[in-house]
């Protein structure tokens, strides 16, 4: 490992990349997963740079924590589908590999000397202020990961660091006065907020039958599968406390709070109990799984479930879907115990008759008929600003809002597309809600208004960093051929 840390380096200054500090608190292991292939084969390649499997791993694991954590653990592989965050992963990695690109061709590299210092900087692997080499270890064992891996991911996180910041320049004095001059602008509106979900309007039949029959390929059911569903539990694992803190002691970095702060055993207790059951439980579930395929033992249950059924996890039907009839998948953990599944027969999706879609017709017949009635709505208002329904007080960008009945998140999002807008009246789209608004005064704020010489630097700054750092992608973009390995990025 890097010649034991340079000989036990002390003095240790480094500031690390961002997604390199939030994969060491969030854990590595059990926080989604995705795979293309080969775990050691490539992704893509960009320019010289070629981005790996292993480091897709990494960033999507990073990005799955995350938006679990924004959403309060409500997050699954079936959400992270949806949203795309596999193409996230691969965007951002594509970004990196440009600006690698970029690194190589002015020679920017990161010493040995320099990554052992990150690395013994980082808090997670620190013993009373001082790098502990075991606890790196038991990290690395944790996350199944080899030690070369990860510090080839954070040498070049470290590469890119130090890259940009050869590259950026603060902003100048003139920049600073534009700033400070957009910030110190407050307005005084009147507004409404119009909300889709409030319009009561209800569809006769022909209404219904009319949009089936434009768009009948839209209304499809799901793919269907027939499955033979072997169960094996473990809850007649014995577990005793010494045995539970010894599992919890090697794998303490996958228990955290929402804020990726590591929960004490108590905390996690059940948690670790479930997880060493499932752990232990796998040899008796390989068994099952042996019988099965032998003719042995019978399925538990044989269920026809359609595709994505929260009765088996995302993650087993993205197998599932991939498996041939008469074909089996070994043991899955689901929740406390092992499946075994055996795909019988699949159902292909076929047009649903308009009874069958009634009530998906009706749903989007319903969000329609409410965009189109807020359009008239909004168009009708905005000739009469003035009989906007409220009236706020000052607001600025510097100044924390709520415009009731929008909560301050949503006033925070709305005053941000306000004063980027650059028209005095108009509709702006909140997640849904429309907000109507009219700009009654403006005015200069008074310097005491909360814009300090310090808020208006690092304003500046952020701006100027996120222009140039926008321009400079879009270039290197247009110099550095991408070439994907992999089907759907």
């Amino acid at each position: 490992m890097i010649a034991w840390m340079q000989k036990h380096n002390k003095y240790l200054v480094i500031t690390i990349w961002i997604a390199t500090i939030a994969f060491i608190g969030a854990g590595f292991v059990g926080w989604g997963t995705y795979q293309y292939g080969s775990k050691a084969g490539a992704i893509a390649r960009v320019g010289d740079v070629t981005i790996s499997q292993e480091k897709f791993n990494f960033t999507y694991q990073n990005l799955y924590r995350q938006y679990a954590e924004m959403f309060k653990g409500n997050f699954d592989d079936a959400k992270a589908k949806k949203m795309g965050l596999d193409k996230e992963a691969y965007r951002r990695l594509v970004s990196q590999a440009m600006l690698l690109n970029l690194a190589q061709q002015y020679g920017v590299i990161v010493s040995d000397d320099e990554l052992a210092e990150a690395i013994a900087h980082l808090p997670a692997f620190q013993t009373n202020g001082r790098f502990d080499k075991r606890v790196y270890e038991t990290f690395l064992e944790a996350r199944r990961i080899k030690a070369k891996t990860f510090e080839s991911i954070l040498r070049e996180d470290l590469t890119i660091e130090k890259l940009m910041a050869l590259l950026n320049q603060n902003a100048v004095p003139f920049e600073k006065s534009v700033v400070a001059a957009a910030l110190s602008v407050s307005d005084k509106i009147r507004y409404q907020v119009l909300n889709p979900e409030k319009i009561d309007v209800e569809p006769t039949e022909a209404d219904l039958k009319k949009l089936w029959e434009s768009e009948k390929e839209k209304f499809m059911t799901p793919r269907h599968y027939t499955l033979a569903l072997l169960w094996t539990d473990t809850s007649d694992i014995n577990a005793s406390e010494a045995d539970l803190k010894t599992f919890y002691r090697k794998n303490s970095f996958d228990y955290t709070d929402a804020q990726g702060k590591e929960l004490g055993f108590d905390k996690a207790r059940a948690r670790v109990e479930r997880d060493y059951r499932i752990k232990k439980g796998k040899k008796k579930a390989l068994l099952d799984y042996i019988a099965f395929k032998k003719g042995k033992k019978q399925p538990t249950e044989t269920k026809n479930l359609p595709v994505g059924d929260k009765t088996l996890p995302a993650k087993l039907w993205k197998e599932i879907e991939t498996t041939s009839p008469g074909d089996l998948i070994k043991p899955r953990p689901v929740g406390d115990r092992y499946v075994t599944v055996r795909i019988e027969k699949t159902t292909a999706p076929r047009p649903m008759s308009f009874d069958e879609a009634k009530e998906k017709v009706a749903a989007q017949w319903k969000a329609q008929a409410a965009e189109k009635a807020i359009a008239r709505e909004a168009k009708t208002l905005l000739k009469t600003p003035q009989k906007l329904a409220k009236e706020s007080s000052w607001i600025g960008l510097t100044k924390p809002v709520t415009l009731p009945p929008l909560t301050p998140v949503e006033s925070q999002q709305f005053v941000q597309k306000l004063f980027t807008s650059g028209k005095k009246e108009g509709m702006i789209d909140l997640s849904g809600k429309k907000v109507l608004y009219s700009i009654v005064q403006q005015k200069f704020s008074d310097k005491e208004d909360n814009l300090t010489e310090m808020l208006v630097g690092r304003t500046a700054d952020r701006i100027k960093k996120g222009e140039f750092e926008g321009s400079l992608l879009k270039t290197l973009y247009s110099k550095y051929p991408v070439k994907s390995f992999v089907k759907g990025f």
